[in-house]
């Protein structure tokens, strides 16, 4: 699934495309799964921004003004498996038409989602209700309202910290890949709960680390199967090359040489070092072990 290294390149790459163009025609036919994009026809698009793993183009009128206030947001969430493209093929679900610039040409973008799991929707500013995960998000890992001290007191009394993670509600944009590899750096495991407040600190600047390595390389491209993450260019991320355990089940820990563990955790695969990242009991729980191996 695209996190959000994945997006904000993905935001960066096509931000050029959009800006200052109308939208002439939004084309689809689930109308449950993109929902009033209608709206966005005649609309001209002033900026895209991005919140966690959401996409948000900016929308005012047609004539409106540079620097007017937008009054509608086009919500775009890709997914497993979606990405935007300069050509259609066999998985395109919405057909993006805007207006030409000027003297020059018009533009398509094409929405391939061969897992269908993407969603799209044009709603007012900040008018989430019907987008959960995005109301509740927690500050973006890589902004200044991502404040140590914060996470480290939530840490104290977070359970498992994987899951705690993916819920969005701690930090924005980290899924299940850069939890695992976050999780490696700080040394701690997956499972492990009520964070010491040098636990918290060290996991605090290992997201940090992780987050900003990851959008530098373009995000992670894993694989070559027909979903696999790519640029509306064809060009894949270079972050898969510095996974240190995400998907190394089996081979040897970078840091300590023991072979990297395989569990599954809140239903998601996660990958861990048994020896680096040892589950430590807390006061007030039962004894528990590493035997979560498959």
């Amino acid at each position: 699934m695209p996190e959000l290294p994945e997006v904000e390149t993905t935001r960066r790459k096509i931000e050029p495309l959009l800006r200052g163009r109308v939208i002439q025609g939004v084309e689809h036919d689930a109308p449950h799964k993109y929902r009033d994009t209608h709206l966005a026809v005649g609309r001209r698009v002033q900026g895209l921004s991005r919140r966690g793993k959401y996409l948000m183009l900016q929308l005012a009128a047609a004539d409106a003004a540079d620097g007017e206030a937008h009054d509608l947001e086009f919500i775009v969430h890709l997914g497993m498996t979606g990405g935007f493209r300069l050509e259609p093929g066999q998985h395109t679900r919405v057909t993006l038409t805007l207006e030409p610039e000027g003297t020059g040409d018009g533009q398509t973008l094409f929405f391939n989602d061969p897992r269908r799991f993407g969603k799209m929707a044009v709603v007012r500013p900040g008018e989430y209700a019907g987008m959960p995960t995005l109301a509740a998000m927690g500050p973006e890992p890589l902004s200044d309202d991502f404040n140590e001290g914060d996470f480290v007191r939530l840490a104290r009394e977070a359970g498992a910290v994987k899951p705690w993670l993916l819920s969005q509600k701690p930090v924005s944009g980290v899924g299940n890949i850069y939890a695992d590899e976050s999780l490696w750096q700080a040394k701690i495991h997956p499972a492990q709960t009520r964070l010491t407040e040098s636990e918290g600190k060290s996991l605090y600047t290992a997201i940090r680390d992780v987050m900003e390595n990851a959008v530098e390389a373009g995000g992670s491209s894993l694989g070559n199967g027909v979903g696999n993450y790519r640029q509306h260019d064809g060009v894949s991320g270079l972050f898969q090359h510095e996974h240190h355990v995400y998907g190394k089940g089996g081979q040897p820990c970078p840091r300590c040489g023991t072979d990297i563990a395989k569990i599954v955790l809140a239903q998601r695969g996660t990958h861990f070092c048994p020896k680096c990242q040892v589950l430590k009991e807390r006061s007030g729980e039962g004894k528990r072990s590493n035997r979560q191996t498959v």
